[in-house]
């Protein structure tokens, strides 16, 4: 497929949402608006991040991205996050900006982190970016398999240089964004997307080391509530043909796979609509 048109046109990287004003984005450190100071401490790189989406001053899953913030800090920080003041940190943003609808990203850092004494303990700080609202377009897209396995795959670490290459790897080659296989050829995750496969019957979760999404939780407990077969299984490329559909997803949205390399799926879209019902069965719970 190298060098053929990539599915959903020019710029169509698999994260790419819309909405007005997205590229406006305001950015708040422990309730204030950042200053320089804030900003200049983030780039020592060291922390993590949670990103959802806000719709009339709700979210879906709240309590899976707050539990990932607090265990990830725990990890990386050996401290423990409040999560009432971050909360209302969150709020206070939002009521600042008018921004009922908003996209969030939430990042835990520290501004006395120091790599030259890394177990120094300190606290953390908590940057909230809001910027518009912003949903994927529904649009089948085409992935190239490529090597890789993200560190620490299990948090959501601000180490993003090498999804973001690899992402440009595949643009190069026509196709829509990269796709993650392990050392043992299995099939783990995207550049910033989970994906679940169709088998005709069943949604199956590839098993692999990768960074649980938050999605992924709230899309397996509707699957459950509305009864659809699901199973757990490791998925190798050479096995791709037993499987008719797939889809990909994050906290933007969900969109069906038109391709794995060059492995067509022709029942995508089934499995997106078991997807989008599962989906639809998470409240909206006011924060």
């Amino acid at each position: 497929m190298d060098g053929q048109a990539r599915t959903g046109g020019a710029d169509t990287a698999c994260d790419v949402g819309t909405g007005a004003g997205a590229a406006v984005t305001v950015l708040f450190c422990n309730g204030q608006l950042a200053d320089a100071g804030a900003l200049s401490a983030a780039l020592v790189n060291y922390g993590h991040f949670t990103s959802l989406q806000v719709r009339a001053g709700a979210v879906q899953g709240w309590a899976l991205h707050l539990q990932r913030l607090q265990v990830s800090t725990r990890e990386l920080f050996d401290v423990e996050l409040d999560g009432t003041q971050l909360v209302a940190w969150l709020r206070q943003a939002l009521q600042q900006l008018d921004a009922a609808d908003a996209s969030v990203r939430i990042t835990v850092f520290s501004r006395q982190f120091d790599f030259r004494q890394p177990l120094r303990t300190v606290p953390v700080d908590v940057l909230i970016a809001v910027a518009a609202p912003a949903s994927i377009p529904v649009l089948a897209r085409s992935v190239l398999p490529l090597p890789y396995q993200r560190e620490l795959a299990h948090i959501k670490h601000v180490g993003t240089f090498p999804l973001f290459h690899l992402r440009r790897q595949a643009l190069q080659r026509g196709f829509d964004d990269a796709l993650f296989v392990d050392a043992q050829g299995r099939i783990s995750e995207g550049t910033t997307w989970n994906l679940a496969f169709w088998d005709g019957a069943q949604v199956c979760w590839p098993q692999a080391s990768a960074l649980r999404g938050c999605t992924e939780r709230l899309l397996m407990e509707g699957l459950t509530q509305l009864g659809q077969a699901q199973t757990h299984v490791e998925v190798h490329l050479p096995s791709l043909s037993r499987f008719s559909g797939a889809a990909a997803f994050n906290a933007s949205g969900i969109w069906p796979l038109a391709a794995i390399g060059e492995q067509h799926l022709e029942q995508s879209d089934v499995l997106l609509a078991h997807l989008q019902a599962a989906l639809a069965q998470a409240p909206w719970l006011a924060l």
